[in-house]
């Protein structure tokens, strides 16, 4: 008998799909949005859906679990990573001093990231505002080729560069969750 969680899925259409298209939360109604900032904000919030879609319904023992060793790398990990990249990106945006980590300057390998609701919710909490708080500083540069902060990174490089970090990690989820309780990828 082997460890593994058998694979599986709430889709009927496509069995190897996470849920059936019509029942998406990602599929919004009507047209594409207009332009070129619209487009890709709607391209990170796809994949901020994503990321908590992966990580809905399970425990804390079960988003802190590290599942491909020898990584460190858990769901609860990725949750908390992503806040301090939210944070890092603010620090790109601004010419100020930069804002502090908030998981510590050694948390690299998730070692925070326990089995405890209270850090799960935290980290949850965390990740909204920081993202909210990194949207609303975007948001006063709707200009894609603005230079910001020390860098003079574009704001279209900035962007891009969220899109693909939440992409990136929506991948490590699938693999993470699928190996927490067979739940496969979409």
């Amino acid at each position: 008998m082997s460890d593994e969680p058998a694979r599986w899925t709430q889709a009927t259409v496509y069995p190897d799909m996470w849920t059936d298209p019509d029942d998406d939360p990602r599929h919004g109604e009507g047209s594409s949005p207009d332009g070129e900032f619209a487009t890709l904000q709607e391209f990170l919030s796809s994949h901020r859906m994503t990321l908590r879609m992966k990580c809905e319904g399970l425990d804390a023992e079960q988003l802190a679990r590290r599942s491909v060793p020898p990584s460190t790398m858990s769901l609860l990990g990725l949750v908390r990573h992503l806040v301090e990249v939210e944070r890092d990106w603010r620090n790109w945006i601004g010419d100020g001093d930069p804002v502090p980590k908030l998981y510590g300057e050694r948390d690299a390998d998730f070692e925070g990231a326990v089995a405890d609701q209270a850090e799960v919710d935290a980290a949850y909490f965390d990740l909204a505002r920081e993202q909210a708080a990194t949207d609303a500083a975007l948001a006063e540069h709707p200009d894609l080729s603005e230079r910001l902060g020390k860098e003079g990174i574009a704001v279209r490089e900035l962007m891009v560069h969220r899109v693909e970090e939440y992409a990136r990690h929506c991948g490590h989820a699938d693999l993470l969750r699928e190996c927490v309780d067979g739940r496969v990828g979409q």
